[in-house]
């Protein structure tokens, strides 16, 4: 454990640690525990009762948040043809194939947020798999960002367009908005998202799904959110 300062010491003492707020009061309190001076991302952390394991357990998807996620997102497209230009004049602020490619295992190039491929250049990107997979950022047709419709695609992501899934632990992390977008904002973007995600529960899951939701300031401490008012 990372021993905490006298900040957050102090930010921790306002949240009552056995406590589950309501989504408003929680929205509230991730505010004014947020300690930095820069205006920190809010996070959401949601563990689900299934089993990743299993493929018919995943929980995957991606969601337009209502209010964006307050950060400009720099976009890189894999795209040949006339696809260029029509990704170009979408707002991506990268736009090429094999040698970008070549340049993210070469040079370990990493300056974009987001990547978006149409279908004939999945060839290419396949083979970045292992290094674009970990940081969340393989194209993936179910989150829409392998699609021939490179226009909505980048519309969405530059809007606030969030990925969700599960990592090892069955657990989604994603962001819902900064810090100064206030509690109403918060709230609309984090019942947005929540909504996203119980609609993708899996047939097969038993139990309770919603096992605990968390949202915290990217260096404050956590504010748990009762899971049985949400939905």
């Amino acid at each position: 454990m990372p021993k905490r300062g006298k900040a957050y010491k102090e930010a921790a003492a306002k949240i009552e640690k056995a406590k589950l707020y309501e989504v408003p009061e929680a929205m509230t309190k991730v505010i004014e525990t947020g300690r930095a001076k820069f205006d920190e991302t809010v996070e959401i952390h949601i563990k689900l009762g299934v089993d990743g394991r299993h493929a018919d357990q995943q929980v995957r998807g991606a969601i337009v948040l209502p209010n964006g996620t307050g950060k400009e997102v720099r976009v890189l497209v894999f795209a040949k043809g006339d696809k260029v230009a029509e990704a170009e004049a979408a707002g991506a602020d990268y736009v090429g194939g094999q040698e970008l490619a070549e340049k993210i295992q070469k040079e370990n190039w990493f300056d974009f947020d987001a990547v978006v491929a149409t279908p004939d250049m999945m060839g290419v990107v396949g083979r970045l798999g292992r290094i674009l997979g970990p940081k969340g950022l393989m194209p993936n047709p179910k989150s829409g960002t392998v699609t021939m419709d490179l226009t909505r695609a980048l519309a969405d992501i530059k809007a606030g367009k969030v990925e969700y899934r599960l990592d090892r632990q069955n657990i989604i992390h994603t962001v819902i908005g900064k810090k100064s977008f206030g509690p109403q904002k918060l709230e609309e973007n984090f019942r947005a998202l929540l909504e996203a995600v119980i609609k993708a529960k899996p047939a097969t899951a038993k139990g309770q799904y919603l096992k605990s939701v968390t949202v915290a300031t990217t260096m404050g401490p956590g504010v748990k959110v009762n899971p049985a008012t949400i939905g």
